[in-house]
Formats: structure tokens, sequence, C-alpha cells
């Protein structure tokens, strides 16, 4: 026996000859080092070789309150230590009480019920077999449909890639879940109409979602989920009163609002919630990611209390489940995590530092490639273009050669770990920890001028 850790080499060929990363292309590390991610320590993440890059994208939208916090890795410790599992089928332990509790004092509103899942997909998924279930129960079995903006992502079991609207996602596994429909986004950038305002443009969307209810059927329309902020596509973020007149229409033909919220949620936006940043009011709140900084796997659904009542009586139940919902570990630590936002002020320092992290970004205008920056607190995206004024984008074949061909290994290789998407547009998307300051927002900026200049000069 011993204690010495496998060396790099070691590491990439059994990682080439077993590991099946997600989302990726194998044949990428045929003839190329799998990149492997040994430690991380406040915003930034060391791979098996000793290079350090910012880790600007918190791992996956994830990683909120930083790497290499000792006390959720104590708080995961200790209950195990106590109770290291425990279903919640029919049983209760006590963090998750707690974590339910605690989270039904933070959400908008009434939204007092928490379903615990493991992560993002279940959540959604949740969701949708909820607002199936009630209203069956309440006297309107046709209302099983959802609706959903081009390009989101939300998931990829099968009924959340239903709902997912990036059809290069989707191909392979059809058909899906029958029941899922598509409107417009809120891509201000690329409005159908360039003289609209703001304002008139979030009219204009939202008024898509009455029109896709009316053609499908109020009484067969059961929700509509919406990111705070969409995050495929490149952060696009609400145009003002958006989601106010969304309400309006889903109270208007009763529809349930889901705000998916499993990117948005603690403290990407600067509240623990996206609904509370622009002031709407969902029915459910699906979480994820965020909620235990990804130091254990956990999601939950949030659910107003009128959706619950048809369960509290007689022999009527929610015929679903999930093993290791609720988990007690991952309770412990989301626990543990809120104690962090609580003591550190994360949401404040997000909400201060926000415009700080957008100036720095926009300092890039100044590039051909830099089309347009968007997003809010610490979501932003970068989305580029052949043409500045005619908002030429780039085709397949050039955007295939521009993300994967170049900025993504050129940014990692920089020393900035970020993601490069043409899930719609080509973009560039960043969401560090929320620990970040000003001086992180200087190194962004500094890498992303450097690779990008670069880019346009190999166009």
């Amino acid at each position: 026996m011993t204690d010495q850790q496998p060396d790099a080499a070691q590491l990439d060929t059994a990682a080439r000859d077993h590991l099946w990363m997600h989302f990726t292309r194998l044949s990428a590390y045929k003839d190329a080092p799998v990149p492997v991610i040994v430690r991380g320590d406040g915003p930034y993440i060391y791979d098996s070789t000793g290079k350090r890059y910012l880790d600007g994208l918190s791992g996956l939208f994830v990683v909120q309150t930083g790497h290499g916090r000792h006390e959720l890795a104590e708080a995961a410790a200790k209950q195990a230590a106590e109770l290291a599992y425990f279903p919640l089928w029919s049983y209760a332990h006590p963090k998750a009480i707690e974590l339910a509790e605690r989270l039904a004092g933070i959400t908008p509103g009434d939204l007092n019920r928490v379903f615990f899942t493991t992560g993002g997909s279940e959540a959604v998924e949740s969701a949708w077999k909820l607002a199936r279930s009630y209203f069956k129960r309440t006297g309107k079995p046709l209302k099983t449909k959802v609706l959903s903006r081009s390009i989101a992502y939300h998931g990829t079991s099968m009924g959340a890639l239903s709902i997912t609207g990036i059809p290069l996602l989707k191909q392979e596994f059809e058909p899906l879940v029958p029941g899922a429909f598509r409107v417009p986004n809120t891509n201000y950038y690329r409005r159908p109409d360039q003289s609209m305002s703001e304002e008139q443009f979030g009219v204009w969307a939202a008024d898509r979602i009455a029109e896709a209810i009316e053609f499908e059927g109020p009484e067969t329309v059961a929700a509509v989920y919406l990111e705070p902020v969409q995050n495929a596509g490149g952060c696009f973020p609400p145009p003002p009163g958006y989601f106010q007149r969304v309400r309006e229409i889903c109270d208007r033909y009763n529809v349930l609002l889901v705000s998916d919220e499993v990117i948005c949620a603690f403290g990407r936006l600067g509240e623990y919630f996206g609904a509370t940043r622009y002031g709407y009011q969902p029915d459910i709140i699906t979480v994820a990611k965020g909620l235990t900084s990804g130091y254990v796997p956990l999601g939950a659904m949030l659910v107003a209390e009128r959706l619950a009542e048809p369960f509290l009586e007689g022999a009527s139940w929610f015929a679903h489940g999930i093993t290791y919902g609720g988990h007690p570990v991952g309770s412990a630590v989301a626990l543990a995590n809120l104690d962090i936002f609580e003591r550190e002020g994360l949401n404040e320092h997000v909400r201060t530092n926000s415009p700080v992290f957008r100036s720095y970004l926009e300092r890039l205008y100044d590039l051909p490639i830099v089309g347009d920056v968007r997003g809010d607190g610490f979501f932003f995206g970068i989305e580029l273009v052949k043409d500045k004024v005619t908002k030429e984008t780039f085709n397949d074949q050039e955007s295939e050669a521009l993300l994967r061909g170049f900025l993504s290994k050129a940014l990692f290789d920089a020393g900035l770990y970020c993601r490069a998407d043409d899930r719609g547009d080509p973009v560039i998307q960043l969401a560090p920890p929320l620990i970040c300051d000003e001086q992180h927002f200087a190194e962004i900026e500094q890498i992303l001028r450097s690779v990008l200049t670069e880019a346009w000069a190999r166009l």
C-alpha cells in the first residue's frame, strides 16, 4: 500500500482508456492529453501538472462560495458520521427538515413545500410530473403540455430534455416525451424588429406565450418553464416588465409558472432567487447547483402551498420519489453553504460588484469580434460576430473552427476556464465564483482580450 498519488501521465492514460466524459468529443483526446483538475482554492483550480486557472464558470455555474471551503467538507464529514444516509420515503431526518424550513423562509411568496432531488434535471422533471398530477386532481386532466423558450436548456433526462429547446441535443434520443412546445426567447440583440425598445420587445416576447397557449388550447397547457436569465444562447436577461406580463398570462389561462433557477438561484444574480431579483412570483422554483456550491449533489423543487393542497387529505399522494433526494450529507452541506452566504454577505457582494464585472467585459467592445455583452449579477455572455454593424454571425464551419478549433483550448491554455458555446450564436459565457472581485475581473478581461485578438487575426 502507498499514499502516493498517480502522476499526470498515469491519470491521462486512465482517463482516455476508461472515463466517458460528458458532452465531450472523445476523439478530441485521441492524440492530446486530457485536462485533469486535481485541486481548487478560492476562485482558482489547478491541473495535474500544477498549472493554475481562474475558474470563470464556477465549475458549471455551481461553486458559488469558491473552492476549498473546509467548513463545507467538515459539515459533510460530521453528518456522515452521524447519519450517512436515509431516504425521505415516508420518513424524515433532521437535516432535510431543517433545510426545507430554511428554504421556505427565503423563497418568494408561499413556496413553502420543498421536494428534494439530487440535481437540476430531476427537479425540472419533478415539476412537470407535479403539474400533471395537480391538474388531474383538480378536475383538469387535459392540462399536460408545457411551454419553454427556444434554445433554452432544462436538462438531459427524457422529460427535461423534451422541455429543452436545443434541437441538436435532442435528435438522437427522439421520440421524446410528447407535449412540450417552444416560444421565442428574450435575446434583445437578435430581436425580430431592431426598432423595438426593450419594453416593447418584452411585451412581444411575453405575448408569444399567450399566443402559444391559445393555439394549443388553454385547457391542455399545464406549465411554462422560464429561466430568470436564460443560459443557453448566451445569457439572455428579461426585458423590463417581461415576467410581470408572463405572470398575468399564466393567471389568465390557469397555467403554472415554473422558474427554472438551477443556474440563477443562490447568489448568481445577487439574490437567493432570480424571481426575487426581477420581482415576479412563480408557482414552482427548481434549484440545484449552487444550493451546496457543488460540494455534494443536491437539488429541489420549491412549491406553492396551493399545489400541495390536493395531496394533503385522504389517500392522495404524489407518486414520485428519488433515492438520494434530500440526502442527509447534502442537506447538511447546503445548510453550511447558506451560513456562508449570510455571514459573508455574498448576495450583497454580487449586487455591488456586478457593475464592475460588466464594465471590464464591456471594455472588449473595442475588439471587432465582440458584438454584444449581456447578462446580470455574476452571469454574463459575450456574443461573437463577423460584422459588428450588420451583426452577421459565423456559419457552422466558421463557428466550429472558431470555438472548438481555437477558442476553447486557447482560453484554457491562457489560464481561464470558461465556456465557448454555439448552441445559439457563438458566445463566451462567464460565471465566476461569487467571492470574486475586481482583480479577478481584470484578469478575465486581460485573457479574453489577448485570445479574442488572436482569434480575429486568424479569421
